[in-house]
């Protein structure tokens, strides 16, 4: 377990410094991008605005999430603050459904009166620019939630993922724009709405799962189930799984012969945390029960 909480606790470290430099990063493209949109008459550059603005505030509960998770486990909170990580990955997620609304709604009043583009080729480099640097932060953020389990930070990853391909996205919209279709970029705008719903509900089903204790890795029951019935006698009743943040909490009920003395069933039960710590990697609690066989 000692060489399993500071890797988690380094994971929770760099989220936090990505997340932070994320939402400063993502909160400046918003304003260059409205502003552009505005002076250009692009629907769809003020909407990519709007969704980087959005994200920054996202980026920003992800930093908080990340460092109120690092709280040690006090008289409240005794298995620690590791969901609060994922209640602001949901919260998060439901807000930017609001967002999504607004835009859709804009880009569809634009669509039934659409204007010529102002400068459209300012309005192509500032989405070039936004979209590559969206793109850039999004694999850092993957490459650490993926490493270290980070729900919130996983959001904003595909966040990033989102407003990149948005941008890129817009950009050909209003490209089409330029060269006389008019009404394309307010599609773009509302393609930006609807990769913003698709993303939410991604998060909003990971996250609500998290939150109830839902866990399904039928891979790590049955190398635990392995782990567990190497030892001579036991056979595994159950394995309970449950995660927190990074890691996982496990509870194993086994079944022993009756004959079995304390001292026997202590040591069994020893080796088996001992064994499962060592072996599956992330998890931080070990809680084996035991009940004598009837055969």
């Amino acid at each position: 377990m000692s060489k399993i909480i500071p890797e988690a606790s380094r994971g929770y470290q760099e989220g936090e410094k990505l997340a932070k430099l994320s939402s400063w990063t993502l909160l400046g493209l918003g304003i260059v991008e409205i502003i552009i949109g505005e002076f250009t008459g692009s629907v769809g550059v003020t909407a990519d605005g709007i969704d980087s603005i959005s994200d920054a505030f996202i980026s920003f509960l992800v930093w908080l999430g990340l460092r109120i998770s690092r709280k040690a486990p006090d008289e409240r909170f005794h298995f620690g603050y590791y969901k609060i990580e994922s209640l602001v990955a949901f919260v998060g997620a439901i807000g930017l459904i609001g967002v999504g609304v607004f835009i859709l709604y804009r880009s569809y009043l634009a669509f039934l009166e659409p204007k010529p583009l102002t400068l459209p080729a300012l309005a192509l480099a500032v989405l070039l620019i936004a979209g590559t640097i969206s793109l850039y932060r999004a694999f850092q953020m993957r490459r650490i939630a993926r490493r270290y389990n980070l729900s919130s930070l996983r959001l904003d990853a595909n966040n990033a993922i989102k407003d990149g391909s948005a941008s890129f996205l817009v950009f050909f919209t209003v490209l089409l724009s330029s060269l006389g279709f008019h009404q394309m970029d307010s599609v773009g705008g509302m393609a930006v709405a609807f990769f913003i719903f698709f993303v939410s509900y991604v998060a909003i089903k990971g996250t609500s799962l998290v939150l109830i204790d839902a866990y399904h890795n039928p891979e790590l029951v049955e190398e635990i189930t392995k782990i567990v019935e190497a030892e001579q006698g036991v056979k595994v009743k159950d394995v309970m799984l449950r995660a927190a943040g990074p890691y996982v909490h496990s509870e194993i009920h086994i079944e022993v012969e009756a004959s079995i003395t304390v001292g026997q069933l202590d040591k069994i039960k020893t080796s088996i945390q001992d064994s499962v710590r060592e072996r599956c990697n992330g998890i931080q609690r070990v809680v084996v029960s035991a009940k004598a066989s009837k055969d």
